[in-house]
């Protein structure tokens, strides 16, 4: 396929520079009708391309014309089978993914460290999860892929099991041995669904780590606006072999996503496909090359260091290959929480992609500049002229083992954890086996809502994550221990912002009635 084409743009390019009586939706008549301050900040050109489902523009939901040629020069960028457009975001297609692998009742297995949109899936769905525990770095307090090994013993203890997902990269670039874990999968002719979203650039350059579907995933779900040139929200769901139904995938993404779509997400898509295409792995290797030379640079500030692949002979099952471009930078060190690293940053003007309470992840992407990097280094050289504070982290994370019980683990500073060895979770408090129900039946079980210091030992009904990179720390049907409100009010005072449950302000809890 001539991948210099972008037949979806080029549709809509003609279709707005064509002279009509506009009779159709949206009301703001090609922006005509557009409030004029949203036409000083945006322009009106963009509201000559907002335009609706055009005998020449396709159908989102059923494509058989320029829509479907841009999906199929996308699958073919991609290295899938068949490619669909997502508009909804990556959050639909996980959903999607899940409905169209597990009905309710079955059981899926996937990492505790899923982002909040899997436990929607599971929801909707009415899936059982099976979650297993991802390697974990108590020393930075980063948690990584699930391993080989750990898949396999779920996989055997649950061998009813319809699906394997996983996370691949993580938020902070990791990735797990991806390949031996779709060898596992395939060997219960089951398929593996990969959460992609940050590496829809992974196909682009020979540096980068090895994308999903190349590793073996049979459906992978990727953002295309976090990394590359489209549009927030635009994202795609890929595809290949025989393992997925094609069909369940389709109508599941009718259920989900918005029967008005915008095209201009949708010629986003396209433009960034073309992009990568033709120019990618140029892209690529100047982007690689300014997040090299901010690795470099920042390394050699006193206090800080960056997150970097472990050498040769010291890799750990979970943590196999590490996306480049994604920086983090622990900050323990300088006496401050990634929190008050990220406002100081702010201050100056270098804003980060997230937080952590030891650490601060940057994105380089191809829309980064050489003097992007020259504004970050030099606003983390300022910090060691910052204010010093004597803090103590206290962090823990809940997971849930293969036998369907939640384990939470409590970690005291994890700057003096080095002496432990990979993968073990120090306690304080010991293991506490808790029984619990599924998410949907939780979700959509009779609830009330009490004061935070009421709700141990209760059933949540809702989920609560701090965000981002949106990793849910309670879900739907898990038993609320007082480990896991300490935690979570520890991030909110050190500025950590605490979303998806109804009180934001996290004062009340929503639970299951007894």
């Amino acid at each position: 396929m001539n991948q210099n084409q972008a037949p979806l743009l080029e549709a809509l390019k003609n279709c707005a520079a064509r002279p009509h009586a506009a009779f159709y939706t949206p009301g703001h008549k090609r922006g005509r009708g557009i409030a004029q301050p949203l036409a000083d900040l945006l322009g009106r050109d963009v509201f000559g391309v907002d335009l609706t489902e055009l005998a020449d523009l396709d159908n989102l939901s059923a494509p058989q014309g320029v829509i479907q040629q841009a999906q199929q020069l996308a699958a073919e960028a991609f290295g899938a089978s068949q490619t669909w457009f997502l508009v909804n975001g990556s959050t639909c297609g996980i959903e999607a993914a899940i409905l169209a692998t597990c009905s309710a009742g079955d059981k899926i297995i996937l990492p505790r460290n899923v982002h909040s949109s899997a436990i929607a899936g599971l929801i909707l769905s009415g899936a059982i999860p099976i979650f297993v525990n991802p390697e974990y770095n108590p020393v930075l307090d980063i948690a990584h892929s699930i391993t080989p090994d750990s898949l396999q013993v779920a996989l055997q203890q649950h061998p009813d099991a319809k699906a394997v997902l996983t996370v691949y990269p993580t938020y902070y670039g990791v990735c797990g041995d991806l390949q031996a874990i779709a060898q596992i999968t395939h060997e219960y002719h089951i398929p593996l669904l990969v959460d992609e979203a940050h590496g829809a650039h992974f196909a682009f350059h020979p540096q980068l780590p090895t994308p999903a579907l190349a590793a073996g995933a049979d459906l992978t779900v990727q953002s295309i606006h976090k990394v590359l040139g489209a549009m927030t929200q635009a994202s795609m769901l890929h595809v290949q072999g025989e393992r997925i139904d094609i069909d369940r995938v389709s109508k599941a993404l009718q259920l989900l996503q918005s029967t008005s779509p915008s095209y201009v997400l949708l010629a986003s898509l396209d433009a960034a496909r073309q992009q990568m295409a033709v120019d990618g792995k140029q892209l690529m290797s100047r982007t690689l090359q300014l997040a090299e030379d901010a690795r470099s640079r920042i390394s050699q500030i006193s206090g800080l260091s960056v997150l970097q692949l472990p050498e040769k002979g010291c890799l750990s099952p979970g943590f196999v290959d590490l996306d480049r471009t994604r920086l983090t930078v622990t900050v323990s060190s300088l006496g401050l929480t990634g929190f008050e690293v990220e406002e100081l940053l702010d201050a100056q003007g270098v804003t980060a992609e997230f937080a952590t309470l030891q650490n601060i992840t940057f994105i380089i992407s191809l829309g980064n500049t050489a003097d992007d990097i020259k504004q970050l280094v030099e606003g983390l050289m300022s910090l060691g002229t910052s204010r010093q504070k004597n803090i103590h982290n206290v962090g823990c994370v809940s997971v849930i083992e293969p036998n369907y019980t939640q384990k939470i683990y409590i970690l005291t500073h994890p700057t003096k954890l080095s002496n432990l060895i990979p993968n073990s979770f120090p306690t304080r408090e010991g293991e506490q086996e808790l029984k619990r129900i599924s998410p949907r039946e939780a979700f959509f079980a009779a609830s009330e809502i009490l004061p935070i210091l009421e709700t141990c030992d209760r059933i949540c009904a809702e989920v609560v994550c701090p965000y981002p990179p949106g990793i849910p720390v309670l879900i739907p049907g898990e038993v609320i221990t007082k480990s896991v409100l300490e935690y979570l009010q520890h991030i909110q005072h050190q500025g950590g912002f605490i979303t998806g449950c109804h009180d934001t302000n996290f004062h009340t809890l929503k639970v299951v009635k007894n």
